[in-house]
């Protein structure tokens, strides 16, 4: 089993926070915010944050509101 875990976690792509920020079209204070709010995982290494880059399109696509 844990193979397998290890196996997934390789294939995940991280972003750092500036790199949220761009693919977000936000500052990276707003990043900031959604992580510690936890509307968006992220995992510390160091002094600093990394964002799941699926998480980061699951959170886009969650927040798509259609206007008429």
């Amino acid at each position: 089993m844990t193979n397998s875990l290890e196996r997934g976690f390789a294939e995940v792509r991280f972003l750092t926070v500036a790199e949220v920020a761009s693919v977000m079209r936000v500052s990276k204070m707003t990043v900031y915010r959604l992580v510690h709010g936890g509307e968006l995982p992220a995992v510390r290494v160091g002094r600093s944050f990394r964002v799941p880059e699926q998480a980061v399109h699951d959170y886009l696509r969650d927040s798509f509101v259609e206007t008429a």
